[in-house]
């Protein structure tokens, strides 16, 4: 360093500052404007490109609620789609249940109906025989009866005691 501060030379040391200067001034004039042009433009370039990426995020963000979204609408609407299969599936089976009765009941009805149907038929084929046997009784006791005159005139008094008078 002594060496160096023992050689200035002042004519040196201007003509080098002159060439500095000049150098500078031509840097100035020509590469300054580009140099600083492109320098905005990356800036510009930068906070676009953070400014998409913002965008970008909360475009994500809103196409990540939708979609949450969208699936509780589609749970709550398969989850209605259940509740009502298993209503109808009750209601089915209810509607099945009341049918069953009712066509036993009306089974139970129609053979109620039969048996009394079959009942009474029984009933006046045994009335009938009835009084089938007891005319034949009657005719044959009354032949006998009839065919005596003194028991004749006993049946009549015998009947007409019987009667009451009003």
């Amino acid at each position: 360093m002594d060496k160096l501060i023992n050689d200035f030379s002042f004519g040196l040391f201007f003509w080098q500052a002159l060439i500095l200067l000049v150098l500078i001034l031509l840097l100035v004039k020509f590469a300054w404007k580009p140099i600083m042009q492109s320098i905005t433009d990356r800036e510009e370039g930068i906070k676009d490109a953070l400014l998409s990426a913002e965008n970008a995020k909360r475009d994500m963000e809103n196409l990540q609620a939708d979609n949450q979204r969208i699936l509780n609408e589609a749970r709550a609407e398969r989850d209605a789609m259940l509740k009502e299969a298993r209503e109808m599936k009750e209601k089915m089976i209810a509607d099945s249940k009341n049918e069953a009765q009712e066509q036993g009941q009306k089974m139970i009805e129609q053979a109620k109906a039969a048996i009394e149907n079959e009942k009474n038929a029984a009933m006046a084929e045994l009335k009938l025989q009835v009084s089938t046997l007891s005319l034949s009784i009657a005719e044959k006791l009354l032949k006998d009866e009839l065919s005596n005159k003194e028991s004749q005139t006993k049946l009549v008094e015998k009947m007409l005691g019987d009667v009451k008078l009003n």
